[in-house]
């Protein structure tokens, strides 16, 4: 199993940690079986915490009539907005939840260039709620396509997420599939689709970044 970079920090941190707790209580504690449940309780916040970073092969050849997903998770909203931020207009807003169980590694869901990056602080509302997309931290990227068509992807942090770590920049030439960010413990991805997007997925269906095809155009 691939580890992503942006874990190889905190899996050593944990693991110092949970091996320290579990040192000091064998010298208090010198029950052999409540020690055995301190080791196994370490053993498996550990493994979560390493499982939480996974960082899965997901190959892609490029399709550009085919939208993917840009995160693992459950699509939870899909509904006509004005999105006011850039286009400033009608769009599909397609939004995608993830558990803390899930592959917290963004990719670009199309091919193009970025054509606009923009860090908004904020709160830190749980990921479902109706206005996290307006109101809590986030980061905006839109891509453009070689025709002229564009994406905007809104990473979205939640009540337990505290941190997006984003990897686009103006004028970046960007692949389908490629890295587009991490958000670190639960969160939400919103896509915000050109009114004449077919859709491919529907409300309660599980995704897969790079995998499943939201819509094509």
């Amino acid at each position: 199993m691939r580890i992503h970079k942006e874990g190889i920090i905190i899996i050593i941190v944990a693991f110092l940690l949970l091996a320290g707790m579990n040192l000091a209580i064998s010298w208090i504690i010198r029950n052999s079986f409540v020690q055995s449940l301190f080791i196994i309780a370490a053993t498996v916040m550990f493994l979560l915490v390493v499982w939480f970073f996974r960082n899965p092969v997901r190959n892609v050849v490029p399709d550009e009539s085919m939208i993917l997903s840009p995160a693992d998770g459950k699509i939870v909203v899909i509904q006509e907005v004005m999105e006011m931020e850039y286009f400033k207009g009608p769009r599909m807003q397609v939004s995608i939840f993830m558990s803390p169980l899930n592959v917290h590694l963004n990719r670009y869901p199309v091919s193009g260039e970025v054509c606009y990056f923009m860090y908004h602080p904020g709160k830190y509302l749980v990921a479902w709620h109706p206005k996290s997309s307006e109101l809590n931290e986030r980061c905006t990227v839109v891509i453009r396509d070689a025709r002229g068509r564009e994406i905007l992807v809104r990473q979205i942090a939640g009540a337990v997420a505290r941190r997006i770590v984003p990897y686009a920049r103006v004028g970046r030439k960007v692949l389908q599939g490629d890295e587009l960010g991490f958000i670190k413990f639960g969160s939400r991805v919103d896509l915000f689709l050109p009114m004449e997007t077919i859709l491919k997925a529907e409300i309660g269906d599980a995704v897969l970044g790079s995998r499943t095809v939201i819509g094509s155009w």
